[in-house]
């Protein structure tokens, strides 16, 4: 049995305390559930799960917010929901999850996607309670408590990657992003979101047009004083959500439901915890030799910009052109709501691909704990 995705859709990604930071996270959810269904042109009731990534899964995003969201979207009582923690990966894995679980015959129509509030959930708030979730045995074994912007610091000197260096790949991202926006590459995508006092938020809030290298320059180093790291850089704290319906051949078939690509291959790798953001690298070497594809045969990469160092080492490594890679931004400049983001990337990545007539798309994301899943996608013509 085969699974393709028939549906993806995202929010706009809000900047913090911006136009998306006075909705729950669960009714956050509930309008990317809603129009994703809407789209393709289903019941609710058809679906079998919601598979949600979220990270901060504290206060309002606790107790299972996928089952939360499916109810405040609306949708039956019958249609469960769980909610999965992979870190920035969650929601990737989300989507690879559901895919397994159509091809084993488990489910014929599940949603993937994943959804984070920054601006109501402080990042990192799970972690300041009940103690540290380092143990003893983990700090036995390695001597330097995990922080990711001191891994990207750790990058920067592997990769020898100069402030310079890094800067222009960051404001390069921010100038792709602009250039996609203004194209308006990304409205086909997006579903507008109500806010409570009925402003409509219908764009992406962090691009921030005619950033250059020089402006740049000017901002303080966070993670050592030496360093390359800093605000402008690395990823924005974001609000947003996403997701994607994946469907059994048959069931897409029965319902008339038209597939827009199919997951070729999905992995997960882990290396060094402590440097953390490395693991892009091996999970992408694992998911072409699996695939049996190589870099010539991949038309679009998407490496989340955690850190501008992370895509930069990647590059590096793997040997990609840089043209294919991020060609509309980056969470450099869109954001990183860190559940959704895997799904926000997959959903631009697949708008993208069917756009230019690409075959095939690779999407990989480090994550937390010195992980990252690598997904290529096969369009569906």
């Amino acid at each position: 049995m085969g699974a393709v995705i028939v549906g993806a859709v995202r929010t706009p990604v809000g900047k913090k305390n911006g136009g998306l930071s006075d909705i729950h996270p669960a009714d956050l959810s509930a309008v990317v559930l809603n129009a994703l269904v809407e789209r393709a042109g289903i019941s609710p009731e058809l679906i079998d799960d919601v598979i949600w990534g979220c990270v901060g899964q504290v206060g309002e995003q606790a107790n299972d917010v996928a089952r939360t969201a499916v109810l405040a979207a609306g949708w039956p009582e019958s249609v469960p929901g769980v909610t999965i923690d992979r870190q920035c990966g969650s929601s990737q894995q989300s989507l690879n999850f559901a895919v397994a679980s159509v091809i084993a015959g488990h489910y014929d129509a599940v949603v993937a996607g994943g959804v984070e509030s920054m601006s109501r959930i402080t990042i990192g708030l799970g972690s300041s309670v009940g103690g540290s979730p380092l143990s003893p045995k983990f700090m036995e074994r390695y001597d330097a408590a995990p922080n990711q912007g001191v891994g990207a610091e750790m990058m920067a000197e592997k990769w020898a990657l100069s402030r310079a260096e890094v800067d222009a790949f960051s404001a390069r991202s921010h100038e792709r992003a602009a250039a996609a926006q203004d194209a308006g590459l990304f409205d086909a995508q997006i579903v507008p979101v109500t806010t409570p006092d009925g402003t409509v938020v219908s764009k992406d809030e962090g691009i921030r047009r005619g950033t250059t290298v020089e402006k740049l320059a000017g901002l303080k180093t966070v993670f050592k004083e030496d360093g390359v790291i800093h605000a402008g850089n690395a990823s924005q704290i974001s609000d947003g959500a996403a997701a994607l319906l994946i469907v059994s051949d048959e069931f897409a078939e029965k319902h008339n439901l038209t597939p827009l690509a199919r997951i070729h291959t999905a992995v997960v790798a882990g290396a060094d915890p402590v440097m953390m953001l490395g693991a892009p690298i091996p999970a992408t070497e694992k998911a072409l030799e699996k695939s049996g594809l190589s870099v010539s045969d991949i038309g679009v990469f998407e490496v989340n910009e955690a850190f501008a160092p992370v895509p930069m080492a990647w590059q590096k490594e793997i040997g990609a052109d840089e043209a294919l890679l991020n060609p509309n931004g980056g969470a450099i400049a869109l954001g990183h709501p860190l559940g959704g983001s895997g799904a926000r990337i997959l959903t631009d990545m697949i708008y993208h691909m069917r756009r230019n007539d690409i075959r095939y798309g690779l999407q990989t994301m480090c994550e937390g704990g010195g992980q990252a899943n690598a997904t290529i996608l096969e369009l569906v013509k």
